[in-house]
């Protein structure tokens, strides 16, 4: 199983981020085919109490990296890829991993 990891910088506005993420963004990203699993957060803290160095985290499970390829590549992959830049004012950072047990 791999995962797409999508980590979100502090946006300028959190209101206004928040409000564009879960009314726009995430059913935009909800069309997505061959999601294993979804998990979102929202990150709070650090464990000695400070702030976070990113705002937010987004996880998208597929069986296969050729899976992920071409989900991401699709015209809905493609539609949330090209929506991060109309709310993602802190920067965003895309990562892939293979997950492990």
């Amino acid at each position: 199983m791999v995962k797409l990891v999508v980590m979100y910088g502090h946006p300028k506005d959190p209101v206004a981020f928040e409000a564009y993420y879960a009314e726009t963004h995430l059913p935009i990203a909800a069309k997505i085919q061959g999601l294993s699993r979804v998990e979102f957060t929202k990150l709070i803290g650090t464990p000695d109490g400070g702030k976070p160095s990113q705002y937010r985290m987004a996880e998208l499970y597929f069986e296969t990296i050729e899976e992920l390829q071409k989900q991401m590549g699709s015209p809905e992959g493609q539609a949330a890829v090209n929506d991060i830049p109309n709310f993602a004012s802190g920067g965003v950072d895309v990562m892939i991993g293979e997950v492990q047990s």
